[in-house]
């Protein structure tokens, strides 16, 4: 058999009991020798005091560094809270402060030297054409005939219907004709007017703007007279437009248009560009015009006197 390691629950019984009579032996050995001996006793409790001491002590010492370093990192952090603030709020004053007044430089009084003053400016040319208010409308001056101006897109009733087609996009054909009956005759008209007949009279093409028949339709209702100009050079053009007449023209893509646009020709500068009359865009109609590049960007079609009408008062 194998021999038992350790000790046995007998052994750790007997073993417990020894040490701890000797505990109490030794405890009533302190105890009477404190009572009968006190100076033995002091000799031999005083390492253990002395230990429990400095432990006690050690203790202390350690809570106060640990309390001394809280109170340090806490005082820290409020400065640098507050080094954060003041920033801040400096930051904020200067962004949202008023931009400063210029500076007032006086100069002192002197009468001007003659050679210090500015020469005079030099003359520049004329414009070609000008926007004047008249009567609470727009007069396009420049040529022989003083135009009235309408644009298509005004608030006014860019939103009002031509037939069921807003007039805004679809209403250049109606609104040119209200410029040239309003400049040329004596009625009194716009393009909501105008849109309004040409629809009741069948000169509106659904979601395509105006059928070419308007230009005639329209002249020959509101006492003018509008034939095809056949005219396809600079100088027939311009001839043309030196007289008390005024074109309207069927544009194609190009500067005016990407499509199929109506504008008037309303007269010739003294170089010979050509005004227009842009239903579309007041920014156009004060721009000269070269009358080569009028001629090249002319629509294709050929029907109803396309893409060339000349408007005139009829002799009376």
């Amino acid at each position: 058999m194998k021999k038992k390691r350790g000790l046995t629950q007998r052994n750790r019984t007997i073993l417990f009991v020894v040490l701890l009579a000797l505990l109490c032996v030794g405890t009533a050995e302190l105890a009477a020798c404190r009572h009968f001996a006190p100076e033995t006793y002091e000799r031999l409790t005083q390492p253990f005091r002395q230990a429990a001491v400095a432990a006690a002590e050690a203790c202390v010492t350690a809570v106060e560094q640990a309390g001394r370093f809280c109170w340090q990192a806490g005082t820290r952090a409020a400065e640098l809270m507050d080094q954060a603030g003041r920033q801040a709020a400096v930051f904020w004053e200067e962004l949202t402060a008023p931009p400063p007044e210029p500076s007032l430089v006086v100069e002192e009084s002197m009468e001007p030297d003659p050679s210090d003053q500015p020469s005079a400016a030099p003359v520049t040319d004329p414009p070609h054409t000008e926007v004047l208010e008249s009567d609470g409308r727009q007069i396009l001056t420049g040529g022989n005939v003083r135009v009235v101006y309408f644009c298509q897109a005004d608030e006014a009733w860019a939103d009002q219907l031509y037939g069921t087609d807003p007039i805004g996009p679809y209403g250049c054909g109606p609104t040119a004709m209200a410029m040239a009956v309003a400049s040329m005759t004596d009625t009194d008209t716009d393009p909501a007017q105008m849109a309004a007949w040409a629809a009741d009279h069948g000169y509106w093409a659904k979601r395509s703007g105006s059928y070419h028949s308007i230009v005639k339709g329209i002249a020959r209702s509101f006492g003018l007279e509008a034939e095809a100009f056949t005219g396809r050079t600079p100088e027939e053009l311009c001839r043309a437009l030196r007289s008390n007449d005024i074109l309207v023209a069927l544009m194609g893509p190009g500067h005016f248009t990407t499509g199929g646009h109506f504008i008037l020709l309303r007269g010739v500068t003294l170089s010979g560009q050509v005004l227009v009359a842009d239903p579309n865009s007041l920014e156009r109609s004060l721009e000269a015009w070269d009358p080569q590049l009028v001629l090249d960007e002319l629509s294709s079609a050929r029907d109803n006197g396309a893409p060339l009408w000349r408007l005139s008062v009829p002799n009376t």
